[in-house]
C-alpha cells in the first residue's frame, strides 16, 4: 500500500513538473494558432526581426563551431597526452567554469577593449569560443575511450588531425553532440554579453531584441517567440539519439 502511494505521489510530482515546464510552450502555440495574423507581421511588417534572427543564427553557428573545435582539441590533449601540470590545468578550467558569468564580464570587457573588438560581433564570439565547458565535457568523453583505439590508428599512420576528427570525435560523438547542443542553446539565449560588449543597440541579437518588443502586440510577440524556439528544438531532435546514448552510458557508469 505504501509503495503504491509513493509511486502515485512520484508520478503526480513528475506530471506537475512536466506541466509547469511545458505550460508556457503550449500557451505559446495556442497564441500562434489563435492569432494567425502574426505570421504576416513577423515576416513582412517587421523586417528587423528577420535580420535579428539570421544575424543571431550566424553568431551562434560561429560560436558553436569554434567551441567544438577548441573543446575537441583541448579535451583530447588533456585526456590522452602526457601534458605537464595536467591536473593543475584541469583544476583551473573547473574553477573558471564554476565562476558566475558576471564575474568574468569585467576582465573580458577590458581584454576586448584592448583588442579593439568592442561593439563588434567578435566581442560575442571569442569569449564564448574559449569557454572551458566544452573542453571539460570532451575530456571526460575522450578519457572513457580505450587507448588501444588511438594506438592502432597511430600505427596505421593516422596524423594528429586525422586521429582527432576521423577516429576520436566519431568515437566520442555523444560528448560532441552534447557540447554542440548546449553551446548553441547558451549562445542563442545570451543576454548579458550583448548589453555589456555592444554599444550599438541595433547590433543586439535576437535574445535581447525579443525583450524589447511591444508587449501589447501579442501576434508579433507570439510568432517571434515561436520562431526563436525552432533552431534549438530542431537541433535537439536531430541529436536526440546521441544524447540518449550518452545518458545511458552515464547511468551504466
Amino acid at each position: 500500500m505504501k509503495k503504491t502511494i509513493r509511486k502515485c505521489a512520484g508520478s503526480l510530482a513528475l506530471l506537475s513538473a512536466a506541466a509547469a515546464a511545458l505550460g508556457p510552450v503550449f500557451y505559446l502555440l495556442w497564441g500562434c494558432i489563435a492569432r494567425p495574423q502574426g505570421f504576416f507581421l513577423t515576416f513582412l511588417r517587421t523586417p528587423e526581426y528577420l535580420y535579428k534572427f539570421w544575424n543571431s543564427l550566424g553568431i551562434c553557428a560561429a560560436i558553436t563551431a569554434g567551441q567544438l573545435v577548441v573543446s575537441c582539441m583541448g579535451g583530447l590533449a588533456l585526456a590522452k597526452y602526457p601534458l605537464p601540470c595536467r591536473r593543475f590545468l584541469l583544476g583551473i578550467l573547473v574553477v573558471v567554469l564554476l565562476l558566475p558569468l558576471q564575474v568574468t564580464l569585467t576582465p573580458s570587457y577590458l581584454i576586448l577593449d584592448r583588442m579593439g573588438l568592442l561593439d563588434t560581433v567578435w566581442a560575442l564570439i571569442l569569449p564564448a569560443v574559449f569557454s572551458p565547458f566544452g573542453t571539460i565535457i570532451m575530456w571526460m568523453t575522450f578519457r572513457g575511450i580505450p587507448d588501444e583505439l588511438m594506438d592502432s590508428a597511430q600505427m596505421d599512420g593516422a596524423g594528429p588531425m586525422k586521429l582527432l576528427w576521423e577516429i576520436m570525435v566519431p568515437a566520442g560523438r555523444t560528448g560532441a553532440a552534447s557540447v554542440l547542443l548546449l553551446t548553441f542553446v547558451d549562445a542563442w539565449n545570451m543576454a548579458e554579453q550583448p548589453m555589456v560588449f555592444l554599444r550599438d543597440v541595433s547590433k543586439y541579437p535576437l535574445s535581447v531584441f525579443l525583450a524589447s518588443l511591444d508587449r501589447n502586440n501579442f501576434p508579433l510577440s507570439f510568432h517571434s517567440g515561436l520562431l526563436s524556439m525552432l533552431p534549438a528544438v530542431l537541433l535537439l531532435l536531430n541529436f536526440r539519439e546521441e544524447l540518449m546514448e550518452g545518458g545511458g552510458l552515464m547511468l551504466e557508469k
